[in-house]
């Protein structure tokens, strides 16, 4: 299922980011953080925004807004990019429907084998037990 984050739901917000890289980085505000509120989205389902609480449950906050992050690189636009990139690729992973587990079973012949050599342990712990002389 392709689901798709309007943007007018994306909050942006620009910051210094921290680390090396001279006077560049102490003047301009290219680190860049975008916010979703997930429980108040009127794009998702009931479904869509369950899954997306119970999956990622530990990274939405107490006011239902899933937060990313990204200032790797020099430029504001590019991290607003990467951090869209970032949040959509984090949804439609957490979106996807997982596979149904189907029941196995054994093969009679790998439960025969099994059986077979558990009689034959059996067979050899017996024959090293001393023979008992009363009968």
């Amino acid at each position: 299922m392709k689901f798709t984050i309007p943007l007018e739901e994306l909050s942006f917000r620009a910051t210094r980011s921290g680390g090396p890289g001279g006077q560049h980085v102490n003047t301009s505000a290219t680190r860049v953080e975008v916010r979703w509120n997930v429980t108040e989205s009127p794009s998702l389902s009931d479904e869509q925004r369950r899954r997306l609480l119970e999956r990622l449950g530990s990274r939405i906050d107490a006011r239902g807004y899933l937060r990313v992050v990204a200032d790797e690189r020099r430029s504001q636009l590019r991290n607003r990019q990467a951090a869209v990139e970032r949040l959509s690729s984090l949804v439609s992973d957490a979106l996807k429907q997982p596979k149904k587990r189907r029941k196995t079973r054994p093969p009679r012949a790998a439960t025969k084998r099994r059986l077979d050599e558990k009689r034959q342990r059996g067979n050899v712990k017996r024959d090293r037990r001393p023979v008992d002389q009363d009968d």
